[in-house]
């Protein structure tokens, strides 16, 4: 007799399916539901509304998960001369929202490339940036998120990533310490292997120079 087949373990590269997403009227309902939780009359005048521009509101804040990170940087040119040193972005702003209390955290981000033959057009890794901040996340799913869609994407001789941000989780609750700043980094190739790329793309992040 054949022993009985177990099914395959879902693995990191293969994530679980999502859960069926919720209605609009259902989204809106949990919203008012909340609101009555807080302590408030979901049905006075100020309020009446407000699971609508919840709703609305949280499909800006997630348009992330409809989108694609690695098809922000679909299109590259080779046009470039020859050029091969560092490529860096910085100061990109970042919106997102922490995945443990929901609420947001803001700062900015600097990418940097070293091209191997072909570059993607500026604005396209402030795109990057975009779709995979609004998403619930981690600063640190994030950072990492945005290298290895410039790597895999681009396939560049190297790529790092800073973001720096204050997360509101650890400033207006919780802690309540205000101005705290969270800081990550993610190398890869030549900017995880030779230190002296690593502190080039610190000081033209921090001098620009």
């Amino acid at each position: 007799m054949d022993a009985p087949v177990k099914p395959a373990a879902t693995t990191a590269a293969e994530p679980a399916a999502r859960p069926k997403r919720p209605s609009r009227a259902e989204a809106e309902a949990a919203i008012k539901t909340l609101i009555a939780w807080a302590g408030d009359d979901p049905s006075r005048a100020g309020l009446v509304d407000t699971p609508a521009r919840v709703a609305r509101a949280y499909e800006e804040f997630f348009a992330g998960y409809g989108e694609d990170g690695a098809a922000a940087l679909d299109r590259t040119f080779e046009d470039v001369d020859g050029y091969d040193d560092i490529v860096l972005v910085r100061n990109i702003p970042i919106a997102s929202h922490c995945e443990h209390h929901m609420v947001p955290f803001v700062g900015k981000a600097h990418i940097a490339y070293m091209p191997n033959e072909t570059v993607v057009g500026l604005s396209k890794l402030g795109r990057v940036v975009d779709v995979f901040a609004r998403r619930l996340q981690t600063q640190e799913n994030l950072t990492t998120q945005i290298v290895n869609a410039v790597t895999e994407q681009l396939k560049p001789r190297g790529a790092a990533v800073m973001i720096e941000a204050e997360h509101l989780c650890m400033t207006i609750r919780g802690i309540n310490k205000h101005g705290a700043t969270t800081v990550t980094t993610q190398f890869t190739g030549v900017f995880r292997d030779d230190p002296a790329e690593q502190a080039r793309f610190l000081s033209l992040v921090h001098n620009g120079a």
